[in-house]
């Protein structure tokens, strides 16, 4: 018997709505989502196609028609005095074409005269209140009538003023969003993959858990932050005519406004364009969006054009492509890096999420396989930004099959010489210790000739696998001598590409001492400890015949870098990779700083780190000028330095440092006057 279609429909439409909030819940309320927003998206839009085919389904406590969650209990709540209302979206530019559209029928003859064109940021939205200039009470959005009281934490936040600047009004409430900075989220993720412990699988996430917790002391060690994008209530304040003029508003009060990136534009062509900008800048940002958001700029248009039940007819949400999917995690293998290194990472039915198609993605250690508990035969949940490398954030634990097993990881080594892996006491990574792993070595080669190193465009991975086992090259020195001849005899390598990867190798010569340190692969060197121990001995012989306390004594390098860097140069096979280097004509030295002589040496002997960003100095500038004037710029903080220079969205780790060990901070004025005399500013703890 064949079902009614009116009856299925009503059947898919009650089991959206039970699934839509379930999710809605986990996200809102609990801050732990099962599903990425792309899915969530599908499943919404789902249930407004049914309900637009069939308006008889519609009802009024449908996810259509609501916006958010319920309040949690664990906050008191607080009544909204002006609703703080969602949004609908546009996936595609027809999509937004279509709203455009529907603002003119709505007009009836006039048009907009103008947009305003702001970043989606992906954060938790928040609701300030100030009363005669003090802050007097923050809230989450809720259920868009009611929300959770979360006065204290806010106050933590460094970018939500306590008091308003000028002639503030007697009420004011600016609405914005609560975010992580992507530098902060990072360095947390870092220090507890460090320690063993569950990473957080977003900023979004983080943001919202942490602004949420009973005790605000842990919301104040958050690193969180704020931009303001709207006015809610206001009292006594001036009459406006525009949006825009409303941000310039809050921004006069001291309020953050994101003015920097927000547009007023004419047209949909520009507002087009603006969405097209964004989008190719997307990851260059310090924070993560998902979108743009596009309001009508007129406030008496907007007046006009009303709101829905859940959201304002004057406002849409861009939403760019997805950067979380859902796929099945076929397998978790183990690759061997040039250190020895093993990294569990996830074989995946590949997917297309964050702009290209992706098959594997990493599980970083075992802890943390363990600790997201993923197994082949997952559903899991895969997110990939820009050009970072793809992470499995866990698993979709309600499609998971039953019976299947944690995974286990392995004992030995995959090169085939049955080599155990072993894990040091403290250490959260296992390592295989057969220098002559096969796999290792391929693995220390595709390291000398990678970005940041030796930079040989054309001998990537691929590559170094085929010269490897051919016979041609056997360690990184051996790039210098390889047989051009024999090259052009593999399949693959054509006349232009042997002539290309020549010249690169060529060219990959006269790199930077740093460049080559670096590319050396020695264990617990990166890149900015690479450059600073270039600068301390100014050639590589001098810091071969280092001591251990002579690699100490610098500035920003520990005693386990220091004992790294002292064993790798006491290794006879290291000693020979260094001989053919010289003898291939590869520069050993770093280049010299040059000396203005109109610029007197105040900072001689001193070390001063910079983290963050500057709105005068590059970060190269910024050395440049402390080495300019005889100091010293490390990438790392210890007991020896003198200052640190704090700029923009700060590395977190390099701040709690300086704190801990009472390392005097500086904001930008600081740095200069510190570079014009040599001197702290007068009162600088």
């Amino acid at each position: 018997m064949r079902s009614n279609p009116a009856e299925a429909a009503a059947v898919r439409a009650e089991e959206l709505r039970r699934q839509i909030r379930a999710h809605n819940q986990a996200y809102y309320e609990q801050d732990a989502p099962t599903i990425p927003d792309a899915a969530w998206d599908a499943l919404l839009r789902e249930l407004q196609q049914i309900e637009a085919e069939h308006p008889e389904l519609i009802t009024p406590d449908s996810p259509t028609q609501t916006v958010g969650g319920a309040p949690s209990a664990t906050f008191a709540p607080v009544e909204h005095a002006v609703p703080m209302m969602s949004l609908d979206n546009a996936f595609d530019l027809d999509e937004l074409k279509g709203w455009a559209e529907r603002l003119d029928r709505r007009l009836e003859g006039r048009s907009v005269d103008g947009y305003e064109c702001e970043l989606k940021y992906d954060g938790l939205a928040i609701s300030v209140r100030y009363e005669n200039g003090e802050m007097v009470q923050a809230a989450t959005r809720g259920n868009g009538r009611v929300g959770e009281d979360v006065t204290a934490n806010v106050a933590t936040i460094a970018t939500v003023p306590a008091t308003l600047s000028g002639e503030p009004p007697a009420v004011v409430e600016a609405r914005g969003e609560v975010f992580m900075p992507i530098a902060t989220f990072d360095a947390l993720n870092e220090s507890l993959r460090e320690r063993g412990e569950k990473t957080y699988a977003n900023p979004r996430n983080t943001a919202a858990g942490s602004l949420r917790q009973k005790d605000s002391s842990v919301t104040a060690s958050r690193g969180l932050a704020w931009w303001s994008y709207q006015l809610g209530e206001v009292v006594g304040a001036p009459e406006f005519t525009r949006h825009s003029e409303t941000m310039a508003y809050l921004e006069a009060l001291g309020l953050p406004v994101n003015s920097a990136e927000n547009r007023t534009v004419g047209t949909l062509d520009d507002v087009i364009a603006f969405i097209e900008a964004t989008l190719a800048r997307r990851h260059d940002l310090p924070y993560e969006i998902d979108g743009a958001v596009i309001k009508v700029d007129s406030l008496a248009l907007q007046r006009d054009l009303g709101f829905t039940s859940k959201a304002p007819r004057w406002a849409i949400a861009f939403k760019f492509p997805p950067e979380e999917k859902t796929t099945l995690l076929r397998d978790i293998h183990v690759s061997i890096g040039g250190k020895g290194k093993a990294t569990p990472f996830a074989v995946l039915e590949p997917v297309f999420v964050g702009g290209s198609t992706v098959g594997m993605a990493t599980l970083h250690n075992e802890d943390q396989v363990a600790a997201k508990d993923v197994r082949p035969g997952d559903t899991v949940i895969v997110r990939k930004a820009g050009d970072v490398i793809p992470e499995v954030l866990g698993p979709v634990l309600s499609e998971r099959p039953e019976g299947l097993k944690p995974w286990v990881f392995p004992t030995h080594c995959s090169c085939g010489l049955n080599t155990p892996l072993t894990r040091a006491e403290g250490d959260a990574a296992h390592y295989c210790l057969n220098a002559v792993c096969p796999l290792q070595i391929d693995g220390r080669i595709e390291h000398f000739a990678s970005r940041g190193a030796m930079d040989i465009e054309g001998l990537g991975e691929r590559t170094v696998q085929i010269f490897t086992k051919a016979g041609i090259i056997a360690d990184a020195a051996d790039i210098y001598s390889i047989d051009f001849d024999r090259v052009g005899e593999l399949e693959g390598f054509g006349e232009i590409s042997v002539r290309n990867l020549r010249a690169a190798i060529e060219e990959s010569k006269s790199r930077p001492l740093g460049n080559l340190l670096f590319g050396l692969n020695i264990r617990h060197l990166g890149s900015a400890n690479a450059e600073v121990l270039a600068g301390a001995f100014g050639d590589l012989d001098a810091l071969a015949a280092a001591s251990l306390d002579d690699l100490a004594a610098v500035d920003g390098i520990g005693p386990i870098i220091a004992e790294a860097v002292h064993a790798w140069f006491q290794n006879e096979t290291n000693r020979d990779i260094i001989e053919k280097l010289r003898a291939a004509g590869v520069n050993f030295t770093a280049p010299t700083v040059e000396v203005d002589e109109n610029v007197e040496a105040v900072l001689e002997g001193k070390s001063i780190v910079v983290t963050g960003g500057l709105e005068a100095y590059s970060r190269d500038e910024a050395q440049a000028a402390i080495n300019a004037r005889g100091g010293k710029s490390p990438g790392s903080v210890s007991k020896k330095t003198f200052a640190v220079v704090v700029g923009a969205d700060p590395g977190a780790s390099k701040v709690t440092k300086a704190e801990s060990l009472e390392v005097p901070m500086l904001d930008e004025a600081g740095f200069e006057h510190v570079l014009a005399t040599g001197e702290l500013p007068e009162g600088t703890t």
